[in-house]
């Protein structure tokens, strides 16, 4: 039985509850936002993890971590070196989206090192497999997807990245109204070429109740696509985004009433005046189900820095109802990030989620942030150090400033105001 399924029968699971007790809320609510579409819980059912999460209405806004090898750098090590990183700095989950190397090996190695949840995009070992087996990596079949699907799932994958939106149709539109960039999407791409190249329908569509079927068996979460989204600011909340949206809309209520979770993935590049209007879109076309966003990032020059860009999206966009965040590195658009690539994204990532927290009203954050502020009156900079979402630049910071007065720190000195006010005030 899925958490859904139970969800729907008043069953309030074991899960359930260690995840009510770990987010702050009653297990009632819990139970409500997953019967109604509004929330998930990342777990394979065939899976042991340590730390689960949830995702959706009325929890803490997550941050999910990409690492995977590419075709020019397929280090197992490097990548698992980047997934305890990724778990050190907070993420709430990380997805393996390799396409270099033995795909499966390194999969293996990622579910049995990670204590969070793994998600994955499996339109890539596909394409992998089709390159291998017919020396084209459009060649594939619906029974190999399906194959694939049923594998990953069997191993302990709790989350597919699943592009079913990308339809006839929904090309069909893409053809009619131009962007500058039509699909940035690699998986998205990767089905568009297929359609084409097979005269055919998208398979992750055409074949939707079979992938249900699987997500079902092992209670995967399904988190369906925008293989269109928009990857530049100028294309953002065009025809063809939303027209995709509005499938995946009709595929959430599909998975739904066979008792599968899901959440909608989302933009992509969106200027800062229109993210409130696609996370609305998505909540009413989508039926409330969670939101996953990519950043939103909101310029598209941002090169070297794009970790900052997302960021200032991810705020926005968590603070107007986004409950998930996908990382961007500072290394987007450029290269294969590095493992301080993967550090400075989450952190910038878990900066955004908390503050859009802030706004939620989750009392946690603002206990953390209150904690914060009377550490500092009181000038207590072990507190701040433990205090900081990153602790250990905190306290690198604070070793290389060495004040001549222990009390203050090097930029305001005997002039520090927190400490000439409490002397004005006393």
């Amino acid at each position: 039985m899925t958490q859904l399924e139970s969800a729907k029968k008043n069953i309030i699971t074991p899960l359930m509850r260690k995840i009510a007790f770990a987010e702050g809320v009653h297990p009632d609510s819990l139970l409500r936002n997953i019967k109604a579409g509004k929330a998930v819980i990342l777990k394979n059912n065939s899976r042991k993890l340590a730390k689960p999460c949830a995702v959706g209405f009325g929890l803490r806004t997550k941050v999910n971590s990409n690492l995977g090898t590419s075709t020019d750098k397929s280090s197992l090590k490097e990548e698992l070196r980047k997934l305890d990183i990724s778990i050190k700095y907070g993420a709430d989950s990380v997805m393996d989206l390799s396409v270099g190397g033995d795909l499966k090996k390194i999969r293996g190695e990622i579910i049995k090192r990670s204590t969070i949840p793994l998600g994955t995009v499996p339109v890539y070992e596909i394409a992998v497999f089709a390159q291998k087996k017919y020396r084209n990596f459009l060649k594939f079949t619906p029974s190999d997807m399906l194959n694939i699907l049923e594998a990953q799932a069997k191993e302990g994958v709790d989350f597919f990245t699943i592009h079913s939106g990308i339809t006839r149709k929904n090309i069909a539109t893409l053809r009619k109204n131009k962007r500058i960039l039509s699909i940035v999407s690699r998986g998205g791409a990767i089905i568009a070429n297929w359609m084409a190249f097979n005269k055919a329908e998208n398979p992750f569509y055409e074949y939707f109740d079979q992938i249900l079927d699987i997500a079902y068996k092992y209670d995967v979460v399904l988190s369906l696509g925008d293989g269109m989204r928009p990857g530049s600011i100028l294309d953002a909340t065009d025809k063809a985004q939303i027209s995709e949206l509005k499938t995946l809309g009709e595929l959430a209520l599909r998975a739904k009433m066979h008792d599968v979770q899901v959440m909608i993935e989302g933009p992509g590049h969106v200027p800062l005046n229109q993210i409130e209007e696609n996370i609305a879109l998505e909540k009413k076309i989508c039926h409330g189900a969670p939101f996953y966003v990519l950043g939103p990032l909101v310029t598209d020059v941002a090169c070297g820095y794009d970790h900052i860009n997302a960021s200032i999206g991810g705020a926005l966009a968590a603070s107007f109802g986004a409950d998930f965040l996908c990382y961007v590195t500072p290394a987007e658009h450029l290269k294969h990030p590095s493992e301080d690539d993967v550090r400075e994204g989450i952190i910038a990532s878990r900066i955004s989620a908390h503050a859009a927290d802030l706004v939620k009203n989750r009392q946690v954050a603002i206990k953390w942030d209150r904690q914060m502020s009377l550490a500092r009156k009181k000038r207590d900079w072990k507190k701040q150090i433990k205090l900081s979402i990153d602790p250990l630049k905190a306290a690198r910071f604070r070793k290389e400033s060495q004040p001549q007065n222990k009390d203050v720190c090097t930029m305001c000195g005997k002039y520090c105001s927190i400490k000439l006010m409490d002397e004005c005030l006393s």
